[in-house]
């Protein structure tokens, strides 16, 4: 089956990627290269570096520019704020979050220039996330405190990267409503939501999650805290969350890291809060594991990575909570983030990081190229080998590089 893309317009209206809002700039222009978060294989310092990920470009896989934040710290998620003026990345170690000014040179490419750490208080293990259109951003820590069964939610002003608050709700406290181990975070600012995860300790051993907690965006009052498994005991590890809004049917979507399912749950006007969440695809029947991300364009099309063995699923979710399996396309083992853009002769394609916390066997450290229609890899860019380095996330160097990721 064809995708409809606009052919003019796919990248620059896939707003606002990893988090934001769903507003589009127009005037937010988009290439082939790309920022991607990496970790050194060879003991040096980890870091962002500018990548060309055109397959027509001679300087296919070329790294333009470098920018080194230390040993050890692990830089994991790229985002834009708002309005696509300013980049952060998280982080799993050093300072867990901070802010990267770029520039661009002389013929218009991307630099990468500095990055400011910022205060995180106790709060360790930058993951996700989110800003919103009153001036916060709202992160998660997988590792709170630091606490064995730990995990916080950050919130910050937008304008200068205050620590506002930070939200806990220990499950020692209550094991009805908690925050543990939150990694993913969706917002529905129309409906004053939000919804965060309960993943794995951060040291992948000590406890893992099996549920997603909804909280009221503005009071920080946790609402409900949902199961998203098989039973209690089955530890599935839901790792992203996405609640859809806009004009997209309304409901939560999530998928499991370790169950490898996409689970679904409807909106309740009533009770204005989600009805419990029940498996919509089963990854185990296709072969599939390590659900991770999911991405939706602008044609009610889902995207979703499964690390194992290294696959994308594109879905047609314009009939939730019925998912149509549209098309396969084949990465490599470790699949994870994506973004979205046209190539030098017009093919629309997707760029698959293939890589997850280096993990054995879901550790490729490459990024596919793939078209979109043919379902044909174009190209490979094979970091581990060529440059020592493992790619963790990858970002538009011109704004967001999809429409709308969570």
């Amino acid at each position: 089956m064809k995708l409809k893309f606009n052919p003019l317009s796919f990248v620059i209206l896939l707003a606002f990627s990893n988090c934001q809002n769903d507003n589009h700039n127009p005037d937010l222009p988009h290439d082939s290269t790309f920022y991607i978060d990496y970790r050194s294989l060879k003991g040096l310092p980890d870091g962002i570096a500018v990548i060309e990920l055109d397959p027509e470009a001679p300087n296919f896989g070329h790294i333009s520019s470098k920018l080194e934040l230390g040993v050890g710290v692990l830089p994991h998620h790229l985002y834009y704020n708002q309005t696509a003026n300013k980049l952060y990345t998280t982080a799993l170690g050093g300072s867990y979050l901070y802010q990267i000014k770029t520039e661009k040179d002389k013929n218009g490419q991307p630099q990468l220039v500095n990055a400011t750490p910022i205060d995180t208080g106790e709060n360790k293990v930058g993951e996700n996330l989110f800003f919103t259109n009153d001036g916060r951003y709202f992160m998660t820590f997988m590792g709170g405190a630091g606490g064995p069964k730990d995990g916080s939610i950050g919130v910050f002003n937008a304008n200068n990267n205050q620590l506002i608050k930070t939200i806990k709700a220990p499950i020692q406290d209550n094991p009805n409503q908690f925050i543990m181990y939150p990694h993913g975070i969706s917002v529905n600012e129309e409906k004053g939501i939000m919804m965060v995860t309960s993943t794995i300790h951060p040291d992948l051993t000590t406890g893992m999650g099996n549920t997603c907690t909804l909280l009221d965006m503005n009071t920080y009052e946790l609402k409900e805290t949902y199961l998203v498994a098989d039973s209690q005991t089955d530890m599935s590890s839901p790792v992203e969350v996405l609640l859809l809004r806009g004009k997209f049917p309304q409901y939560a979507l999530a998928t499991t890291m370790l169950g490898g399912d996409i689970w679904i749950a409807p909106y309740n006007a009533v009770t204005k809060k989600y009805d419990a969440f029940s498996k919509i695809f089963d990854g185990s029947t296709q072969g599939l594991g390590w659900t991770l991300e999911m991405y939706i364009d602008d044609n009610s099309k889902l995207y979703v990575s499964f690390a194992d063995p290294g696959k994308v699923l594109v879905f047609d979710i314009s009939n939730l909570p019925q998912l149509k399996l549209l098309k396969t396309l084949t990465a490599d083992k470790g699949a994870h983030h994506m973004v979205f853009f046209k190539t030098k002769k017009g093919k629309e394609v997707v760029a698959v990081q293939n890589n997850l916390l280096d993990i054995p066997n879901l550790n490729s450290g490459t990024i596919s190229v793939i078209e979109i229609e043919t379902g044909k890899t174009l190209g490979t860019v094979d970091l581990r080998t060529k440059y020592g380095i493992l790619p963790e996330s990858i970002e538009g160097t011109n704004g967001p590089g999809s429409y709308m990721h969570h």
